[in-house]
């Protein structure tokens, strides 16, 4: 076992260094520049008021981005505290659809078409409000999500970051508290996953094999969650494949167990009486090269059946898949 450990743990690569850039990456120029149109438009930040604000981003929707960066909120925890605010409905699912269109370019230079005017008025409002004074005292072992260097004091305090810069080390210790690249690490998350699934998918068509690639959340009859790819198909489902990626060690432990889930289920199908099924993992990322009794418990539950994408090519030739192939090498045997 534990060679067979060193083998898998040997083509795991660390991936966290380069990530995709995925639909609506804004480059630091882009940024730059409608961070600069809304200080001129807002005089310095001297007026920060909704009416000023709103004149700026209507020029330049990114300025919205820049408003919400400023704050240091989510879309929807913007939306939240805005409706509280305003006492204006906003969606958090408005609240992202808005953030992300704006960063695809969607609406070009203006907000006026396509965008109700009462929630981005209202969102504006909520932030020039917040923005006005420092935030409220809490208690010792609280922090106040608006108590960071360039918000502390109200908009002195984001004058000063305008005109004068900040301290590096503030600038450290608030990216210690929020991670570099955070937002949009979290934002291509299941991009990275999806790059493995179309890997599998062009392995599984090149070799002309049925499957069903199922979505998000879908229900499939006999799966409490459904796996990633059905062999046939749903209907008759005679091998599964689970695709995961981490970077974690401690998220790679919960999708070993989810693994090690579906070689039960097959197991108990079997007990009923019914047809089981073979369990195949395809796993990415170095969260899998920390653990080595995990590493060990995903062999056991699919019988060694684990892949990652340096040896993908293999994928058909070592499994149960090589039943079903209907084109190349294997379809005749």
């Amino acid at each position: 076992m534990d060679v067979l450990v060193d083998s898998m743990f040997a083509c795991l690569d660390s991936e966290f260094m380069i990530m995709p850039k995925g639909e609506g990456f804004v480059d630091y120029v882009t940024f730059e520049n409608a961070y600069e149109q809304l200080k001129r438009d807002t005089r310095g930040f001297t007026d920060v008021s909704t009416a000023a604000v709103l004149t700026s981003v209507h020029g330049n929707p990114l300025g919205l981005v820049v408003l919400r960066t400023m704050l240091g909120f989510t879309p929807p925890e913007w939306a939240e505290i805005a409706t509280s605010l305003t006492q204006v409905e906003i969606p958090q699912s408005f609240a992202r659809n808005l953030d992300r269109s704006i960063r695809l370019g969607q609406y070009g230079t203006s907000l006026s078409r396509g965008v109700p005017a009462t929630r981005v008025q209202a969102l504006v409002e909520a932030a020039c409000r917040l923005l006005q004074d420092a935030p409220q005292r809490v208690k010792p072992d609280e922090l106040h999500r608006l108590d960071k260097v360039d918000t502390m004091n109200g908009l002195s305090s984001v004058r000063t970051a305008a005109q004068m810069g900040v301290s590096y080390a503030m600038v450290l210790y608030e990216r210690l508290l929020g991670r570099p690249f955070a937002s949009h690490r979290d934002s291509i998350s299941e991009q990275v996953g999806d790059s493995l699934e179309s890997a599998i998918e062009g392995v599984l068509s090149e070799a002309g094999v049925s499957y069903r690639k199922t979505k998000r959340a879908e229900k499939i009859a006999g799966f409490d969650q459904a796996p990633d790819f059905i062999i046939p198909s749903e209907h008759n489902p005679l091998i599964v494949i689970e695709c995961k990626v981490t970077q974690d060690d401690g998220t790679a432990r919960d999708k070993v167990t989810r693994v090690q889930h579906l070689a039960e289920v097959s197991r108990q199908r079997i007990a009923n009486g019914m047809q089981g099924f073979e369990t195949i993992a395809c796993i990415s990322g170095r969260g899998f090269r920390v653990r080595r009794e995990d590493m060990k418990k995903l062999i056991r539950a699919t019988r060694g059946k684990v892949f990652t994408p340096a040896v993908l090519e293999y994928l058909v030739e070592y499994t149960g898949l090589k039943r079903f192939a209907s084109r190349g090498p294997f379809s005749g045997d």
